[in-house]
């Protein structure tokens, strides 16, 4: 393995030479906590090679995911990286773009065209070899970016059972939060997000329905980002929704998420719904400033009870106080039955979606049909259903399509609630640009008999439906535990709101890296045990 920086390099980049025990550092140190800013320059000045950011990587990923803390995040590494990295920097005289050189992880729902299957962490499609890039995919590729591997996921994108463990499945077993290794890392992007936090790469893709960027982003202290819906392609991914889906990028910084976003936003004619995106900035990362809040006026939505959550939620409000926000307090209408009518347009649309998709996989896939998957199951359940079954899928093919009126009355209802009655309405009786909320409540212990105990607050929901951006940034431990704070705002709105997010994290500077302790470190006064 050779040393990954020149001496310029590790001054500029601040890699040290002995780790705290006393041991030499080896090349995988000299990459924790960097960004895709920081590698980049790197790259440019000639201080470490692609070749060596994989080889690093690479090995960061053997001793955290796959020993030490044992995090089980990314499901696949990708036998190509390296050759893919030595090409590129052989090609390094004709930067292609922001992500040359850099590698990037991808969540296992969506395809690449590299040696590694896309399972979205089912057994059933462990085969499911597609040689086939999705569009969000052949975008980073085009702006340079390295395909480093794959990330482990709820299974099915966490859409089996509403009794589901986030972060399990079939293929990569049990994610872990780096924070606290028995609390949940939320899902579905669960990979996605340990592997950021433990800087396994500087940054992944994610995909999300409704919290599944936002969720794990929020709960390993990361940025996530969930574009307005038809910003990104959704093509060659595995879908659950055509109304909520969406591809969303995860780093430890704002400017990160927002050159990622870059690459990655576009039309695509084989998804309709991006062939109507309005006009956008020259760059969501050229667009960022620190002083994008001063003067805005920002609707706050101050939710939940524990009272360590709500001391960060202060603490940030402060913050976008410093950077200059105007805050008005804002009252969240409440839908009694909005939950209701978004389940029946996803088990709806998965049905439908998911059969689709299925067709177009190749032959050595046998299961061809939502079906298919469920008598899968049934046949393989001591493999694929130990803690929890398929209730939803199950649910999902006794629906009757998207001719049915049901159907469309649901989905006609959730999107006027969680849009026109819900975000539009907040923004316009209180005259605000954009809402904050605490994103969710502290990550609750991995609990396999049980399934996933969500408390406390969520903000996902209603720029979920409605399919408007939603940003997440760290502010700092709860109890010892990452917590987010969310930045929503209206349709096509997304380069305000990463820009709004900056200034608040240039302001607060409240994330805090992971420790990879066995259990939460919540203080000597909260912790019944000392």
């Amino acid at each position: 393995m050779r040393l990954i920086w020149s001496v310029a390099g590790a001054a500029m980049l601040g890699a040290c030479a002995v780790v705290p025990d006393g041991g030499v550092t080896t090349a995988r140190d000299h990459v924790e906590e960097r960004s895709i800013a920081e590698l980049s320059r790197a790259l440019a000045a000639g201080d470490t090679s692609s070749e060596d950011l994989v080889e690093a990587y690479i090995e960061r990923i053997d001793a955290i995911d796959r020993a030490g803390p044992r995090l089980n995040s990314v499901i696949a590494v990708n036998p190509d990286a390296l050759a893919q990295a030595r090409a590129s920097d052989l090609d390094g005289h004709r930067a292609r773009g922001p992500l040359h050189g850099v590698p990037i992880l991808i969540k296992d729902n969506i395809e690449t065209r590299d040696r590694m299957p896309t399972t979205a962490g089912s057994l059933a499609l462990r085969d499911n070899f597609t040689y086939r890039d999705a569009p969000v995919v052949a975008r980073l590729r085009a702006a340079g970016a390295i395909i480093l591997g794959k990330t482990n996921l709820s299974e099915w994108a966490n859409i089996r059972s509403t009794r589901s463990m986030s972060g399990w499945s079939a293929v990569g077993g049990q994610v872990r939060n780096p924070y606290a290794l028995d609390r949940s890392p939320c899902g579905s992007s669960s990979g996605s997000g340990a592997a950021v936090a433990a800087s396994l790469a500087p940054a992944a893709l994610g995909t999300e329905t409704d919290g599944s960027v936002v969720c794990p982003a929020a709960m390993n202290g990361l940025v996530g980002f969930k574009p307005s819906v038809g910003l990104v392609s959704r093509t060659h991914i595995v879908p659950i929704s055509h109304s909520q889906d969406t591809a969303g990028p995860m780093a430890r910084t704002v400017e990160d998420a927002a050159i990622l976003l870059d690459a990655m936003a576009g039309s695509d004619p084989t998804d309709d719904v991006t062939m109507n995106i309005p006009n956008r900035p020259q760059g969501f990362a050229r667009s960022l400033r620190a002083d994008a809040l001063k003067g805005v006026r920002v609707g706050v939505i101050r939710e939940g009870d524990d009272p360590a959550l709500l001391a960060r939620f202060d603490a940030a409000m402060t913050a976008l106080k410093k950077a200059g926000a105007i805050l008005v307090a804002v009252d969240k209408p409440e839908f009694e039955d909005i939950d209701e009518t978004e389940f029946e347009v996803l088990i709806t649309e998965l049905k439908t979606g998911l059969n689709a998709y299925l067709a177009t996989t190749p032959p050595a896939v046998t299961t061809r049909t939502l079906d298919d998957v469920i008598a899968f199951n049934r046949a393989n359940a001591a493999a694929e259903m130990p803690f929890f079954a398929q209730e939803t899928f199950e649910m999902a093919a006794k629906t009757k399509g998207l001719a049915d009126r049901g159907y469309k009355a649901a989905r006609a209802k959730s999107l006027r609630q969680a849009g026109r009655e819900g975000i539009d309405a907040m923004l316009k009786k209180h005259k605000v640009a954009l809402l904050v909320a605490p994103s969710y409540g502290q990550p609750w212990l991995i609990d396999p008999i049980h399934g996933d105990n969500f408390k406390g607050p969520s903000a996902s929901g209603f720029p979920a439906i409605a399919g408007y951006p939603h940003l997440t940034v760290p502010m700092g431990l709860a109890d010892g535990l990452p917590v987010g704070l969310s930045f929503i705002g209206p349709a096509w709105s997304d380069a305000m709101v990463l820009s709004a997010g900056y200034a608040f994290e240039q302001a607060s500077r409240m994330r805090v890296p992971p420790r990879y302790l066995p259990s939460a470190d919540v203080g000597p006064g909260l912790d019944p045990m000392r």
